[in-house]
């Protein structure tokens, strides 16, 4: 490394080290400061909870004795847990149906509007991302009534018509009910991300398929979707933490079905039922840290796949 010594002094300094200043170390500063406000809330509202959660999984409240440390007791239990793996292992089929039908539903929609051709393309935009504003809780309350065999839509069709459709809370279809729901709110948000992706392609890419003498299939073949392909994955990895996160609409639907929706149905709703009916929140802590687990692995074994195929 050289070493220069500035005119007229006997100093000498070494190229490339100049000791900080203060000016730097308080822009240093000033950057944490910025970004304080973020980190704090962030402590406070993801990494507290899950500590906490944490540090009950690893307690359990007896009747006789109190608060005691068990240590892994409790996770050992959860892997034992037969509600608990037919609760997860229906949210598991839920998410192999459900996920790839809306996700297919939201990309032809997404295509259909990008390509020009159709008519009234703003309305239509609006018409199918409205559901997605519908809260949850209205949603399965809505479909909930039309559901019903003895009112709603499904007792009117069956009284005017005179048919006898299968009743959609009976405990074989109450799954593909819930899906339907799911579908419903959410093919719109999808379809935003997807129509967003795609209004970003570079026109020359269009013009240059022109040129050759593409066809609109092998447009949307050859340039749409490999373009598209991480909003593909984002959507995706979404819906998957989503399906994991089932709670609301089994949750509304319950009344309504008693006898097709146990306590159980899915994790999330299993987690509830244990802390809220049961008081039993050091275990309902632990089955919500390994489906947190359980989620997160899934969900990165996805977006990996899907960034190696884009590679």
């Amino acid at each position: 490394m050289a070493v220069i010594s500035p005119p007229g002094t006997g100093k000498r300094t070494t190229r490339g080290s100049a000791p900080p200043t203060r000016a730097a170390s308080r822009r240093q500063w000033a950057g944490w400061g910025f970004v304080s406000p973020f980190l704090i809330v962030f402590a406070l509202v993801f990494l507290a909870p899950i500590g906490y959660s944490v540090y009950l999984s690893l307690y359990r409240s007896q009747l006789i004795g109190g608060t005691r440390f068990v240590g892994l007791d409790n996770y050992q239990q959860a892997f034992g847990d037969h509600e608990f793996w037919s609760g997860l292992g229906r949210v598991g089929l839920f998410l192999l149906v459900q996920v790839p039908i809306m996700l297919g539903v939201a990309l032809l929609v997404a295509l259909a509007l990008d390509s020009g051709r159709l008519y009234g393309r703003n309305f239509f935009r609006i018409s199918i991302f409205l559901p997605y504003a519908v809260p949850a809780v209205v949603a399965s309350l809505m479909w909930g009534f039309m559901y019903g065999k003895r009112f709603g839509l499904v007792a009117s069709v069956n009284e005017h018509l005179h048919t006898s459709f299968p009743d959609p809370l009976a405990p074989g279809w109450v799954l593909a009910s819930i899906g339907n729901i799911v579908t419903w709110e959410f093919v719109g948000y999808n379809m935003l991300i997807f129509y967003a992706a795609l209004r970003v392609i570079p026109g020359s890419l269009y013009e240059a398929a022109e040129i050759d003498g593409a066809g609109q299939w092998r447009i949307v073949a050859a340039i749409k979707l490999p373009a598209i392909r991480g909003a593909l994955v984002i959507a995706t990895v979404f819906s998957i933490i989503g399906s994991f996160q089932l709670f609301n609409e089994p949750s509304i639907l319950k009344s309504l079905a008693p006898n097709a929706i146990t306590t159980y149905f899915t994790p999330n709703y299993y987690t509830y039922s244990l802390s809220f009916a049961g008081q039993q929140h050091n275990y309902a802590a632990t089955v919500a840290i390994v489906m947190g687990l359980v989620t997160m692995i899934v969900a990165y074994a996805v977006q990996l796949r899907g960034m190696r195929k884009e590679v």
